[in-house]
This record gives C-alpha cells, structure tokens and sequence, in this order.
C-alpha cells in the first residue's frame, strides 16, 4: 500500500513538471513567433528600401536643407561691401569697352557723325565717375528686404519645381506599410513607433528568458528526480517514459523556436549638407529568423530541385528519425518481449542513432552563426565611416535563438537516454544469461 501511495504521489509530480515543461515550451513558441512578427513589422516599416535607398527620402531631407538656407538668405554688410566692389569693377569694364568700341574707326559718313557727336556731348571721364555711385545704388536695391523676400520666393519656387520632378516608385509602398504599421502598434509617428517596437521587444525578451529557463528547469527537475530514484528498479519503466515525454517536448520546441537570427542594420548615418545635418536612423539592411521547422519549409519550397532534397533530408534525418527512435524507446520499455521478437523494431530502438544526424544539425548551425556573424562583421566593419562630413554607425545583431539551445538540450537528453537503454538492455540480456 505504502508504495502504490509513492508510485501515484511520483507520477502526480512527474506529470505536473511534464505539464510545466509543455506550457513553458508552448509559451515560447508563442512569445518567439510574436518577436519574429514585431521584428518584422520593424523591418518592413525601417527598410533601407524606403530610407536610405529611397530617392523619395533623399529629395525630401535635400529640400528641407535648401529651404532652410533659402528662408535663412540675408545680405551681411561684408557681402554688400564685396558686391558693390565688384559691381564698380564690372561696370568700369562695361563702360570702357562701350567707349572702345565706339572710338573704333569707322566707315561711312553716318557712322563717323556718331562717333564725332559721342565724343563732343559725352565725357567719358564723368561716366567713369557716376559707376561708384550708381554702383552704391544698385547694391541697396539688391539688399533692401523687398529685394531678398523676392528672391527667396524665386528661389524656393524653383527648388519646389525641381523636387516634384524627382520621385521613384517606393512612396506608395512606403506609405501603405507606414499606414498598416501604425495602425496595427497604435501610433503616429516614427518616434513613438520605434519606442513601442522597442519596448515590446524587451518584454518579450524577459518573458522569452524565463520560458527557457522554466522549460529546461523542468527537465532537469525530472532527472535529478530520476537520478535520486535510481535504485528503485520497480519504478523505472514510469521514470523512463517520462523521460522520453520530455525529450519530446524538447524535441518538439527545438523544432518549432526559431534557432538563429540574422539581423544587420545601419545604426545612424549623419551627413553634413550645406552646413546642416541629413539623418536617417535604424537603416534595416537584412533580417532573418529561422527555425529548424522554417528551414525545412523554405528549402521544401524553393523551386531548385537540390534545394528540395537537402529539405527533405533535413526532415527525415534531424526532426522525423528522431521522432521514430523516441517511439520505439517506448515501446521497448514498456514492451522488452516484442522488441526481442522483431528485428526492425530492435533495430529503430538500437541501431537507428547511425542515421540519426540530429547531432550534426547541432554542429552545422553553430558553424553557420559563426560564419555568418563573421562575414557580416567584415562587411558591416567597412561601412563604419567616420570624418567631418559623414558618420556611419552600424550593427550586427545575428545570435543564436532559444531553438538552437532547447534542441541542443534535447541532443544532450537523448544521448543520456540511449545510454540508460544500452546499460538496462545489457542488465537485462546478462541476467536471462545467468
């Protein structure tokens, strides 16, 4: 009676921390497919296709500097002083070569009348002397603030003209995925919408850490239990199936969580225009995130035949293999006699972990973060600008997700499980030995 209690007390506890597990499991594949959902709405709403890729933006940020210069427009009294200098040196000019060219010999009585009337009424010395202060004359017309407000209102029509004619085809896109962003997140405009991005991501963040934690918390609450129940031989075959419940809750959010994320992204770019600055923040060059699931899929739907295989084998070999070896663990455990009495169940059981290649997945997507952080540091390293005119800032947030970590758990876990199998089948065949 007293173990009937313990049995049905340790299976009450095993379920509750399978339950926790799942629930945890089932919790982050939902926090990690809304993280890759607000990351993607992100993106789409901080595309370089619509910043700084963008004529649109360019003409825009162009305009705006050019107005300020133009609404800024005022003639210093240093520059009225320059200009009425050169306003006396090219009307001197202009009058000597007026001079000149009427004093040139001529043929023709009229024209030689011309040149004897100019040069009996007209004095070109008193000429010489009205430039300095029709010159003064003309340099206050210029200036007068009647003057400058026509000129501004001349020069900003002309830039208004020139900026309709530059346009590309991303403004209506744009605006269609800023209306469609905004409305969804409940803002107006891109500050608010960057903060709430921003402060979501981190709540997910935190709410994604604990999941984890909790999920592999559990399997490891459940071992431990296991290993302190060890000795109690008429418990096992629960223990057991219990242990391979978890490897596939293991196996099953390893698949499904996304497992690496690539992202690349220019910071902050500021170039100083005519004195002003030109800005475009949060650039989003490239983002991806993919779990081992996703990549099957992708593969699978590509239109390249090698690509169909390779997701194909993928699935076979890292998701359905180890699937199939869990099951005929269980049946095993629960069932010795059948599995002696057929061979290709004691081979899935046995034999299967040679073409299991869950391992290798394990090591391929450690390999491929490495590479693809490195490549896109390199790249990324040679777009940091720094000088007086322009500053570039970038980052490279590619990382390793949840995913990869859960599934490498899992890896661990099914090791350890076959291990466990090995020894209790070899106990099993030495006593019916004896």
């Amino acid at each position: 009676m007293k173990h009937t209690v313990f049995h049905i007390i340790l299976l009450i506890g095993l379920s509750i921390l399978l339950a926790g597990a799942a629930f945890s499991g089932y919790r982050l594949q939902k926090l990690s497919a809304e993280r890759e959902q607000v990351k993607e709405d992100y993106s789409l709403s901080n595309s370089v296709t619509f910043g700084l890729f963008s004529i649109d933006q360019w003409r825009d940020r162009i305009s705006e500097v050019m107005n300020h210069q133009v609404e800024g427009y005022h003639i210093t009294p240093q520059q009225q002083k320059e200009l009425k200098i050169t306003v006396e040196k090219e009307l001197h000019a202009l009058v000597s070569k007026t001079i000149a060219e009427i004093n040139q010999p001529k043929k023709g009585l009229g024209n030689k009348l011309k040149k004897l009337a100019f040069n009996t009424l007209v004095d070109s010395a008193e000429i010489q002397a009205q430039v300095k202060p029709f010159a003064k004359t003309i340099v206050a017309k210029v200036s007068s603030p009647e003057s400058q407000e026509r000129l501004k209102s001349i020069a900003g029509s002309k830039i208004g003209q020139l900026t309709k004619q530059i346009y590309d085809s991303t403004s209506v896109s744009n605006y269609t995925v800023t209306k469609y962003v905004y409305k969804k997140y409940k803002v107006s405009d891109p500050i608010t919408f960057n903060n709430r991005i921003n402060e979501r991501l981190a709540e997910i963040k935190k709410a994604t850490q604990q999941c984890t934690t909790a999920l592999l918390g559990f399997v490891l609450a459940a071992l431990l239990l296991w290993l302190a129940l060890r000795k109690q031989v008429h418990l096992q075959t629960a223990l057991f199936v219990f242990a391979l419940l978890f490897a596939l809750v293991l196996l099953a959010v390893g698949s499904l969580v996304p497992v690496i994320e690539v992202d690349a992204r220019i910071q902050s770019l500021d170039l100083l225009l005519l004195g002003e600055k030109v800005q475009f923040q949060n650039q989003v060059l490239f983002y991806q995130s993919k779990s081992i699931l996703g990549i099957v899929e992708t593969l699978i739907g590509q239109p390249k035949p090698d690509a169909i295989i390779v997701g194909i084998l993928i699935c076979l070999f890292i998701l359905l293999l180890p699937l199939v070896r869990l099951v005929a663990k269980g049946i095993h455990v629960l069932n010795p006699k059948l599995t002696a009495n057929n061979k290709a169940l004691h081979y899935l059981t046995f034999e299967l972990h040679k073409w299991d290649m869950a391992d290798v997945m394990i090591v391929g997507m450690l390999m491929t973060y490495i590479g693809l952080n490195g490549i896109l540091k390199s790249q990324l390293s040679n777009l940091n600008i720094h000088n007086d005119s322009l500053n570039v800032v970038t980052v490279n947030g590619t990382s390793l997700q949840p995913g990869y970590f859960i599934f490498t758990a899992y890896v661990l876990f099914s090791f350890l499980l076959s291990y466990i199998l090995k020894r209790i089948d070899a106990k099993d065949r030495k006593m019916k030995g004896d």
